[in-house]
């Protein structure tokens, strides 16, 4: 009989990795055709007449019930060990409802606004999950690289699928116009659907305990509790606390900006919609290099201070959209845009690893991703929309700065463990 052939722990690894991150290539499609690009301006300006508000109240509700639902259910996958199941009934409500958003027609407000909220409440639960597996698929010293990686690719998934929707809008002028536009919702969960399955398959997790759902979930509630004592009431963990406080202020200044930028480039400085595709791909460009090249510089100089140089830019980014009034300086503003938000994400993701105790990994990463980075786009939404109302779009950018700036004032409090890779000798 031959013999197997020796499986290389390091290529296993690698496979593990590069099937993770196929997870951000895929549901990036999401994030960018439904959140920023196309449903955000379709919605608002077709479905919902204009109203500014209608689309901000959706993002809010959206991020409430995620919110509401990531921390407990970020306990009850750590007591369970089954990670996938929470993050397949995720990803599954998120593309069902972006496919269905196809048959929304201007007027159905209500049923645009209910298919997104479960869909957007579905993307961003399930991150909570995929956050999680971070720490099991690589070593502590690569949590930063890694960690770029996933997000290099998901907005090389992102530059993928809009060049696919580039190729299939005709001009605005087309009587069938808005039939493509619908299409590209389907498009978008098709392209999430088949390159999440390879993180269903590829992705190994250590079988679940033999427990009943509603356990699982009465138990996760009752340690989600336990949780935010250990953390703001006891401050056990006074460095984790401080952080998630600092990320609750300045991601809510970028899942702002992610939701708004699209309406703010066709309201404010006038571009086409087939502008505003290319430009978005464009972009993508700046951003794929930033997560690649930050995530060396997380590992090299460590996370907080890679966090610190992209709030740096966010700030620069805000006051440099105030000042905008031509489509080229929006570029070169975008372009800056297109590094940090990535890099920013990816350092925090990294960061947050870093200061996790291993055993309760998604629970805290519910924290993170629910309680902090979902409730903080609950505020960020409604804050822009209302001073836009009462003054003008440049004016709300300009004040999103503040959220970064506080965040930035926050993070330098922040104790962070050792992350650089340990001599053979000492290890």
């Amino acid at each position: 009989m031959p013999l197997a052939p020796v499986q290389s722990t390091q290529f296993y690894s690698r496979g593990r990795i590069f099937a993770w991150t196929l997870f951000d290539f895929g549901n990036t499609a999401f994030s960018v055709i439904v959140v920023t690009v196309i449903y955000s301006r379709y919605f608002t300006e077709q479905v919902a007449g204009g109203r500014l508000w209608l689309w901000s109240n959706a993002v809010s509700l959206s991020m409430i019930v995620a919110a509401a639902i990531a921390p407990p259910l970020g306990a009850a996958a750590d007591f369970s060990h089954n990670k996938k199941l929470f993050l397949w009934f995720f990803t599954l409500a998120s593309i069902i409802c972006t496919a269905l958003m196809y048959f929304v027609q201007p007027g159905m407000v209500l049923l645009g606004m209910v298919l997104f909220i479960i869909a957007n409440t579905g993307f961003e639960g399930g991150i909570v999950f995929y956050d999680a597996f971070l720490p099991s698929i690589t070593s502590r010293h690569s949590y930063g690289r890694v960690s770029g990686y996933g997000f290099a690719m998901g907005y090389l998934g992102a530059l993928a699928v809009m060049l696919i929707v580039i190729l299939m809008l005709p001009d605005t002028t087309h009587p069938d116009y808005f039939f493509y536009v619908r299409l590209t919702f389907v498009v978008a969960a098709v392209f999430f659907f088949i390159f999440a399955l390879p993180m269903f398959l590829w992705v190994p997790e250590p079988k679940s305990s033999a427990q009943k759902v509603s356990s699982v979930i009465r138990i996760g509630y009752q340690q989600a509790r336990n949780t935010f004592r250990a953390l703001f009431i006891e401050k056990k963990y006074p460095s984790i606390a401080r952080f998630l406080i600092a990320f609750f202020l300045y991601n809510d200044g970028i899942l702002t900006i992610i939701a708004f930028a699209a309406i703010f480039m066709e309201t404010v400085l006038r571009m086409q919609p087939r502008e505003i595709i290319i430009f978005f791909a464009v972009v993508q460009s700046s951003a794929i290099i930033g997560s690649f090249l930050f995530g060396f510089v997380t590992d090299k100089i460590g996370p907080k201070k890679t966090i610190t140089i992209t709030l740096l830019i966010w700030i620069f980014i805000t006051v440099g959209a105030y000042f905008v009034t031509t489509v080229g300086e929006f570029y070169v503003v975008a372009m800056g845009a297109g590094a940090a938000i990535g890099s920013s994400q990816s350092a925090s993701r990294s960061l947050m690893a870093l200061l996790t105790p291993k055993e309760r990994e998604a629970e805290f990463f519910g924290f993170y991703d629910g309680f902090c980075g979902k409730a903080s786009a609950v505020i960020g939404p409604q804050v822009y929309s209302g001073i836009a109302y009462f003054t003008n779009q440049r004016v709300a950018v300009l004040f999103i700065g503040m959220f970064f700036l506080a965040g930035l004032i926050l993070l330098q409090g922040v104790t962070q463990p050792e992350w650089r890779r340990t001599p053979p000798s000492q290890q």
